[in-house]
């Protein structure tokens, strides 16, 4: 008889770093977004920033003790979930509805986020539906744009304005470009403060056309394990069309991978756009996931 994996929760990320950390080395392109924003919560609690009462991070683990598994919550994002097996994606679903703990959509990996996502909605009623599907591309051999005029530059704290504005309507704007209504994707939303600690770290940077006024910006996240992924990006409507996007993807790309890390970004698969564009720069699927919605 075949032992059920067992789920093993966490409430303070260096704890679950200390325990998945080989497991998320092992594959760190997949586990990027689980990587990155753990390691960034762990910082926030070294300068004395509680997260809320409700973050959790996730071990699966199976007979033998092995991690087979990762997940985590980070409010306001609903759960996202790594590969792991589906008996364990039940399970998850199972244990949040004894604990009476509300889950309305659920992220990460096919095909673990669909069977944990499928038995939230056969516990409480209602049907799962797809509200993004997305995809996790490696920067491979960098292929360079067609260069344009201006140049790339690390966006200074005095722009921080700019940058929460551009920030906020990145997902706006992403969901209008793939026929969606403007607003309902889950995403990050980081407040002043953060992005400010962000714009310190040098992982906010601004392309400036032949004027030197600042008409697009590319983000990348610290390296985590060895790899950095970039995002967001984003150019104000009036200035698409312009090469922007492609020639700062291209630099910032280049500038993470000469630091040593391997690089990646997520793409909508609703966007034929910016799908095309990072397939021209040399970005190569890796894995598909999916943003799930359960419906009353």
């Amino acid at each position: 008889m075949t032992t059920a994996p067992t789920l093993h929760f966490h409430s303070e990320p260096g704890e679950f770093l200390a325990a998945a950390g080989d497991h998320l080395a092992a594959d760190p392109v997949v586990a990027t977004v689980v990587a990155s924003v753990t390691n960034r919560a762990a910082a926030r609690r070294a300068d004395g920033i509680e997260a809320p009462d409700d973050d959790w991070w996730l071990v699966v683990r199976d007979a033998a003790g092995a991690v087979v598994g990762v997940g985590m919550r980070t409010t306001p994002l609903p759960p996202f979930l790594l590969p792991m097996p589906a008996a364990a994606a039940v399970a998850l679903a199972r244990t949040w509805h004894e604990r009476g703990e509300e889950v309305t959509a659920v992220n990460g990996a096919l095909p673990a986020a669909r069977e944990c996502a499928a038995e939230v909605a056969r516990l409480g009623g209602g049907r799962v539906e797809v509200a993004q599907h997305t995809r996790l591309h490696e920067l491979d051999e960098l292929v360079p744009p067609a260069p344009v005029p201006g140049g790339l530059r690390v966006a200074g704290e005095d722009e921080v304005d700019l940058v929460a504005a551009w920030f906020g309507a990145f997902m706006a704007d992403a969901d209008e470009q793939a026929g969606r209504a403007r607003g309902v994707s889950a995403h990050e939303t980081p407040d002043r403060d953060e992005l400010l600690r962000r714009i310190r770290t040098g992982r906010i940077w601004l392309w400036t056309d032949g004027a030197g006024r600042p008409v697009h910006l590319t983000a990348a996240n610290p390296t985590s394990f060895g790899v950095a992924r970039v995002g967001p990006v984003y150019t104000p409507p009036a200035q698409r069309g312009r090469g922007w996007a492609a020639n700062a993807v291209a630099e910032v790309s280049r500038l993470l991978r000469d630091e040593g890390a391997r690089v990646c970004l997520y793409t909508d698969q609703a966007n034929p756009t910016s799908n095309r564009l990072y397939a021209r720069l040399g970005y190569r699927p890796v894995v598909d996931m999916a943003n799930l919605v359960v419906v009353p």
